[in-house]
Parts: C-alpha cells; sequence; structure tokens
C-alpha cells in the first residue's frame, strides 16, 4: 500500500492526464475528474469510474448539460499499490480506461487494447 498526501495525489492525477497523448484528450468535452475514496464495503471494488453518456450513444449534445464525470477511487488505487512508480501506473491505466468508457469502448474492447 501506497499512502501520498491529497495535494500530491491531485498533482500527480494532473501531471498523468496532461501527458496523455493529444489524440485522445482534445476531444474531450464537458468531462470532470474527480478523485474520492470509494466508501467501505462497497462492491466490486473499483479504481474508476465513467459516469455519463458515451459519446456512441448521444444524439445532441446541449448548452447546460451536467459534465460526464471519471471518478478516481484514490483509496482503492493506493491501497493496491507496491510503490509510487506503481501507483502512477495504476492512475494512468485507470484514467486511460475511463476516458476509452467516454468514447464508448466496452471493457472487452479495452482489455483488447491493453487499457484494462
Amino acid at each position: 500500500m501506497v499512502r501520498i498526501p491529497d495535494e500530491e495525489f491531485e498533482r500527480m492525477v494532473g501531471d498523468i492526464f496532461d501527458a496523455l497523448p493529444d489524440d485522445m484528450v482534445r476531444p474531450l468535452e464537458n468531462v470532470a475528474i474527480l478523485i474520492e475514496d470509494q466508501p467501505d464495503g462497497a462492491r466490486p471494488r473499483l479504481f474508476g469510474l465513467y459516469s455519463g453518456r458515451p459519446l456512441t450513444r448521444r444524439s445532441v449534445y446541449g448548452f447546460g448539460e451536467l459534465p460526464d464525470r471519471i471518478t478516481l477511487f484514490r483509496n482503492n488505487l493506493e491501497a493496491s499499490a507496491a510503490s509510487e512508480d506503481d501507483l502512477r501506473a495504476r492512475v494512468r491505466l485507470t484514467l486511460v480506461h475511463e476516458i476509452g468508457h467516454y468514447f464508448g469502448l466496452s471493457d472487452e474492447r479495452l482489455r483488447e487494447l491493453g487499457w484494462a
């Protein structure tokens, strides 16, 4: 388990997001990235969760729509990491995975791409 201060974790997520390829992040529109702890006892234990309507299911996306959300579950990510480098890798993979869901990719397709 790795535990880092809140500010450092937030900075890590920001740095990882900023380092993702432009063709992956440029098309993101109205998406909030949140960092939370998943409640104890919640099942399944998740590293991340995409909440919203994937691009493949949208018709008209209009003014005033609430943002889609990508939530990173810090407690689960930290609990599964053996080192800070491992944590960074897990955060990156989780972020890419949830961005894939924004684009409408299934878990099966994300596994095929190595994003799961």
